[in-house]
């Protein structure tokens, strides 16, 4: 693109060239108009051409020399003048404070309203100035600059009385559309600049102006439209493409449109789309429609300008008799929308030297990554809505500055001027002067944070002498070296948290054993979030509590980063482009008690249950049978949480970086690579080339006099063995690199040693932050619609080890310099492969773009039937997918917090309970009443639902169960709290409201009742109550055969089995105790489960929401389940077989997934356990309801639309389903590519593929079915017409053979009967045979083939 930009500089300077001539010209003109008496009024009923309008213009001028000034910024392509009337006070001269206001008309050259309303409103403003109190205000503090044609050679062509611009007025004399020719975000600048003077002309205006507020006023209907104009994917229409500043624009645009009495009903009605309509009279651009290469976003992404888009009549060029009409509609919307230029904050930039101005800096706000500059005074105009900011001013050579808590209202701006430091100057003798960067102010509530804690010296030249050397700016070191005990280091923490909270943010990730927070501080420029294509990087340290370098290593960094950002290049650029969190002690506990000065003690390594936290991590070759400690759950489920790039490991015993793996296969000592061997090597080497003493390899020679490392660096393994090493699990786990940095020999110095560790590690710590900088990164995109694809995967040929994009698509890839083939994929997308060359010392940038399977080449579905979404499916699917990525789940949990005082209770509450829920939420619940016990007790089911008593077929249902085993009460009780939970937050939070809307929600919360009663509370492994009042346990009872029955179901069973069948369900949940893991379809067992991958992902969903499950650490000695379970999730028959389970009759005769939850290791907990058990267990239950609305839906019908019930939907050739009444199905499948078959008696089989989305809300589909037109595989009209003729013959044989026996004698006949009588017997015997085989398809119908006489065999065996 750089040759076109070249290209237009070039173009520029030759327009400024002619500009000079032509203003030359214009003055000329202009001045023999001069003698020429002003017109008269206007009269609002005619158009002028450009001769009519260039004399009105100029009589206008003339008439009112002290606010207005005509002048030219450019010609048509025909050599008409571009003029723009310039109003305010003293026009003729800049006067700084003034922000600068444009509208432009007639773009469009047939769209003509503009043009003449334009005139009228640069008339009204002159007449009324000084007689209008407001407009005089507007007047005196507004730059004004209006255009009344952008096109005048387009005007001329056009025809007045086109409505719809059929005279091709539209384009300029070059027929070239002037609003699909700025440079554009996404296709870059024009290629033939020399076909669009008049665009290149308003580009250098918009260049020189730094225009605030702009109107871009076209015809053709009635709305407001606001950027942006295209997307990446240029949809042509649908698709919102949001501004950073989008409630900003919004706001503006009804500005407009609330004071158009038309535009604000949102229905112009114009002839050409009646039906079309706009909420509010303003609409997104490209959700209108995709206008690439458009005016108003070239003003706001390069030209420091906020402009809309007005369309203002239905007609574009209506008869003159219109126009008054038009002028009335418009007047109050102009000048209106003209008074928000002074909306905000606004203020100016001066050097803290001299004061002089300082133009071109950078306005930041907080939390809007649209930055604008100042003018050549110094003076900025940032618009904002009513609210607080914090706001930032950024110049090259200068400490930036930060002002917090900045507080916008309504009308008037926010005066906040800014004086910023120079960090460099030229100096010889000089004189050093202590300055600080000081903002002015009107406001008196606003704090002010500098990049430099205290006064810096900087130099000013003294008069005289010039020296050509610039003293490099000297960082701010760290002052104060001591060690830190835990109170010592939150304070210290908490401090810079407040003096710096614009680049800084403090969490906990969790607790260690004894209650210690495990502090994190976030360094960055927008530190609380996570910024697309920005990478994440940590450092970790005092991992083993007696090595307290590092910790203290982590304090002095989190020191300099701070006081030093702003002022050094380095850390600014370092802290603006990564998002660094510091985790200073992850072992607080042993720190505590370890001991300064001890080098060979252990005490302290470990945690305070004595456990060492580096080998506590799940292990890939070696299985970790240590309980898994509350420090190593946090930091595993921070780093699943964040996007991590690379980390380091801050140890101490050594001087050396060590690198995975840490161990092998075998357990011997050697060298253990791992797939990225070479990019570690790279990774370790950049950190000891910075340590000098490191680097020579020798580290301890007083006391490991043998040991020597090349260049400091070792393989994990060929130094010594560490199963369940943390560096290890982050690169097999993550998508981070971590490698072990040593920092010393002594593990414990003494505080006087630690001034000389900063210096020694001070340059190698900044320089691993780089590394994070190198490689490749990119976005993963959707070529459809241009959004980031989660979870995609970046490979690299030759290198085992994969990545994935994180929740909006970016990722970042560490590699060596080299080239590399990189393949990104994705579930339902097409792969692409490209080669990349990585250079060395910094990151190139690869992006892609993936397509979607089963699409067209612009990635559009392909032909066929498809359904029609209403607005509020749409925002149903955003809403699922925001639930699904990032934090959306995790907030809703926040945001619902509900009191109860968990406490269990006997059955003989529950029905008291469960009717409590109808008698206080009767419009969303209602009671089903399933059976009864042994002891006949009520088994009760609650239904949630927005329309309970409606039944709502295509709403997917979802049940949850518990207390199947009475002796595992908890998650009866979590249910309970569960649909309290549901029905309270019900009408409040509209997450939970939408939820509720949109699913039927079924609660068993006890099929075991007789059991429950039976049970002991803190009774963590009694079977006392397992069984219900017959001894049965109930999860061996559930057989949809009766051949497979010995004796009748018990009547719990009975009640869940005819339950199960009739409800047509979408997903089951069970709750159970007794250890700590996901189970999945079958309990019995079956050699291969069809759709295991499906059934896996369910429990996956649950397991990973759960905070403890998804690390697989049961530590359930009670059960004998211990060690690790990948994810927490296991097929049920690996955990303990049996046969006859709940779980397997819901997959068999429900046609229903049931994944069953272990809550824990005690199946009776105490009741004082409950409240930490429903905490962990709530996001994990309300995921459930998330993931009921993935997978594929959709409704089967005829060619008529007539919907087929009971039509038999086959997934992926395997597992089957009904639709229900109205022909709806709902199946949930894995992520990834699934084929679907439909059949149905009388009509041909139907197939379709689909894609599933982790994130994304079901696919619909519609089948639609042709009727069966074969026979036999024959074609139907064959079959008919030799049908009819193989019957003629039959009939016409039959009377031969009539004729021929009726001549027969009387003994013939009666052999004749005896033959009948044989072939009736014949008859009868391949009757019975039929029958027989009918009998055999049907017991095959309803057998469950996966119990065949071999398994059953095979469960007896074992």
């Amino acid at each position: 693109m750089g040759h076109i930009w070249e290209h237009l500089s070039t173009t520029l300077k030759l327009r400024v060239s002619l500009f000079l001539l032509v203003v030359s010209a214009g003055d000329a003109r202009l001045h023999r108009t001069r003698s020429v008496e002003p017109s008269t009024e206007e009269t609002y009923n005619k158009y002028y051409n450009y001769v009519e309008l260039t004399e009105r213009l100029h009589s206008l001028a003339q008439k009112y020399p002290l606010i207005a000034n005509l002048s030219s910024i450019g010609q048509s392509v025909e050599g008409r003048e571009l003029w723009v009337m310039r109003i305010t006070e003293e026009p003729n001269r800049d006067t700084p404070g003034k922000p600068k206001f444009k509208y432009v008309g007639n773009m469009h050259g047939d769209e003509t309203v503009s043009r003449q309303v334009l005139v009228y409103l640069v008339e009204y403003l002159l007449s009324k100035y000084g007689d209008d109190p407001r407009i005089t205000e507007l007047v005196n503090t507004t730059d004004i600059y209006i255009m009344p044609s952008m096109n005048p050679d387009g005007f001329e062509k056009s025809k007045e009385g086109d409505c719809n611009g059929d005279s091709g007025g539209r384009n300029n004399a070059k027929n070239k559309d002037l609003n699909r020719n700025f440079p554009d975000q996404f296709d870059g600048a024009p290629v033939d600049p020399e076909n669009i003077p008049e665009v290149m002309a308003v580009v250098s205006w918009i260049q020189e102006k730094k225009f605030v507020l702009s109107g871009n006023l076209h015809g053709g209907t009635v709305v407001a439209s606001y950027p942006f104009d295209d997307s990446a994917s240029h949809q042509r229409q649908g698709l919102y493409s949001q501004s950073e500043d989008d409630s900003l624009f919004r706001y503006l645009a009804l500005v407009y449109a609330q004071n158009h009495s038309v535009m604000k009903t949102g229905q112009p009605y114009c002839p050409e789309a009646l039906s079309e309509s706009f909420k509010d009279g303003i609409t997104n651009g490209a959700q209108w429609y995709d206008v690439p290469g458009g005016m108003q976003d070239y003003n706001y992404l390069y030209g420091n300008c906020m402009e809309i888009t007005m369309e203002l009549s239905c007609c574009k060029y209506p008869p003159a008799t219109e126009l008054h009409k038009e002028w009335d509609l418009n007047r109050e919307s102009l000048i209106a929308y003209m008074e928000k230029v002074h909306i905000g904050v606004r203020g100016y930039v001066k050097e803290a030297v001299d004061g002089a101005a300082l133009s071109n800096v950078s306005i930041m706000v907080a939390g809007i990554h649209h930055n604008l500059t100042t003018g050549k005074y110094g003076d900025y105009y940032r618009l904002l809505l009513p609210g607080t900011y914090n706001i930032t001013a950024v110049a090259p050579g200068y400490a930036s500055m930060t002002v917090n808590s900045v507080q916008v209202i309504g009308g008037k701006a926010t005066e906040l001027n800014f004086t910023l430091a120079p960090v460099v100057s030229v100096a010889a003798s000089s004189i050093p002067v202590n300055i600080m960067s000081v903002p002015s102010t009107s406001h008196p509530n606003i704090s002010t944070t500098n990049s430099s804690k205290s006064s810096q010296t900087v130099v000013v030249p003294s008069s005289g002498k010039k020296n050509t050397t610039a003293p490099v700016n000297q960082p701010i070191q760290p002052q104060e070296f001591r060690h830190h005990n835990y109170a010592d280091m939150e304070l210290f923490l908490r401090k810079y948290n407040s003096e710096f909270p614009s680049i800084t943010h403090l969490y906990s990730i969790g607790h260690s054993v004894e209650g210690r927070q495990l502090y994190v501080m976030v360094i960055s420029d927008n530190a609380s979030v996570h910024e697309h294509g920005e990478p994440e990087f940590k450092y970790v340290a005092n991992m083993h509590g007696n090595e307290v370098v590092g910790r203290e290593l982590m304090l002095n960094l989190i020191e300099y980063l701070c006081h030093n950002y702003g002022t050094d290049p380095e850390v600014t650029e370092l802290v603006s482009n990564t998002r660094i969190h510091i985790m200073p002690s992850m072992n607080p506990d042993g720190y505590e008690v370890a001991e300064e000065g001890h080098n060979s003690t252990y005490k302290g390594r470990n945690n305070s249950n004595n456990f060492d936290l580096n080998r506590n991590f799940p292990d890939q070759f070696t299985t970790i049978t240590d309980p898994r400690q509350p420090e190593t759950i946090a930091v595993m489920n921070w780093l699943k949480s964040i996007p991590f790039v690379l980390s380091a490991n801050l140890h101490g015993g050594s001087l050396v970086v060590n690198y995975p793996f840490d161990d092998d296969r075998d357990g011997l000592i050697h060298y253990s690579p791992s797939p990225d061997d070479e990019v570690f090597k790279h990774l370790a080497r950049a950190y000891s080339q910075e340590n000098s003493l490191m680097h020579k390899g020798h580290p301890c020679e007083d006391l490991f006099p043998d040991e020597y490392f090349e260049d400091g660096i070792t393989n994990g393994a060929q130094w010594y063995i560490v199963p369940g090493g943390m560096q290890d699990w982050n690169y097999l786990n993550t998508n981070c690199f971590e490698v072990t940095i040593e920092l010393g020999c002594y593990k414990y110095p003494m505080a006087k040693e630690l001034p000389k560790y900063w210096e020694e590690n001070r340059r190698a710590l900044l320089k691993f932050i780089h590394q994070v900088h190198t490689g490749i990164k990119g976005t993963i995109s959707d070529n459809g619609d241009g959004t980031g694809i989660p979870n995609a995967t970046i490979s690299v040929e030759g290198i085992d080890h994969n990545i994935t994009t994180a929740h909006t698509g970016d990722y970042w890839r560490l590699l060596v310099p080299g080239t590399y083939s990189i393949t990104a994929s994705a579930h339902g997308y097409k792969p692409v492969t490209i080669y990349a060359t990585v250079p060395k010392d910094r990151v190139e940038v690869v992006d892609f773009r993936l397509t979607r399977l089963h699409s067209d080449s612009n990635g559009q579905p392909l032909s066929g039937p498809q359904p029609t979404q209403n607005p509020s499916e749409r925002e149903f699917q955003s809403l699922i997918k925001e639930l699904s990525l990032g934090q959306g789940l995790e907030q809703l949990v926040r945001s619902t917090a509900t009191e109860n005082t968990f406490r269990y209770r006997p059955s003989r509450e529950l029905p008291s309970v469960m009717t409590g829920f109808k008698n206080n939420f009767p419009e969303i619940t209602t009671l089903h009443s399933l059976g009864h016990s042994v002891e006949f007790r009520t088994i009760w089911a609650l239904e949630i639902s927005d329309k309970p008593k409606d039944p709502e077929p295509s709403e997917p249902k979802i049940r949850f169960v518990a207390g199947i085993h009475g002796n595992a009460p908890v998650g009866t009780e979590l249910l309970l709290e569960f649909a309290a939970f549901l029905c309270i937050n019900y009408g409040k939070n509209p997450v939970i409201t939408r939820l509720i809307n949109e699913t039927r929600i079924f609660i068993v919360p006890s099929v075991n009742p007789d059991g429950r009663e039976q049970a002991i509370e803190k009774q963590c492994t009694s079977t006392q109550g397992l069984t219900n009042a017959n001894g049965k346990d109930l999860d061996t009872d559930f057989f949809g055969n009766a051949s497979q029955r010995v004796v009748e179901p018990q009547p719990e069973t009975r009640a869940m089995m005819n339950f199960i069948r009739d409800k047509a369900f979408t997903l089951s949940v069970a709750l159970d105790g007794g250890s700590l893991v996901a189970t999945y379809p079958y309990d019995k067992p079956v050699q291969t489960v069809e759709n295991e991958g499906t059934l896996k992902y369910l429990a996956s969903v649950y397991a990973n929401n759960h905070p403890k499950m998804h690390l697989g650490d049961t530590g359930c000695s009670n059960s004998g389940q211990m060690g690790n379970i990948p994810d927490g999730v296991m097929r049920a028959a690996e955990r303990q077989s049996h046969m006859g389970s709940m779980k397997d009759f819901s997959m068999d005769f429900g046609h229903c997934p049931e994944i069953t939850v272990y809550t824990g290791c005690c199946l009776f907990p105490p009741a004082e356990q409950l409240s930490t058990l429903w905490m962990e267990n709530k996001k994990a239950l309300l995921s459930m309801l998330v993931e009921v609305h993935k997978g594929v839906r959709g409704v089967v019908r005829d060619k008529s639309g007539k919907p087929i019930v009971g039509a038999i939907i086959v997934l992926n050739g395997g597992v089957r389903l009904f639709t229900s009444e109205g022909g709806y199905f709902h199946a949930l499948l894995a992520p990834g590519n699934h084929n679907i078959e439909a059949v149905a008696d009388g009509y041909q089989q139907q197939r379709q593929k689909v894609v599933v989305s982790s994130y994304e809300a079901a696919n619909s589909i519609i089948i639609e079915f042709d009727m069966d037109n074969s026979i036999f595989g024959l074609p139907r009209e064959f079959v008919v017409a030799s049908a009819a003729a193989s019957m003629t013959a039959l009939v016409v044989t039959a009377c031969i053979i009539w004729c021929v026996c009726a001549a027969k004698s009387n003994h013939q006949k009666d052999g004749f009967h005896r033959l009948r009588q044989h072939r009736d017997d014949y008859d009868d015997e391949i009757r019975l045979t039929s029958m027989g085989s009918k009998k055999s398809l049907l017991a095959h119908e309803f057998q469950d083939e996966s119990e065949s006489e071999e398994e059953t065999l095979y469960a007896n065996k074992i």
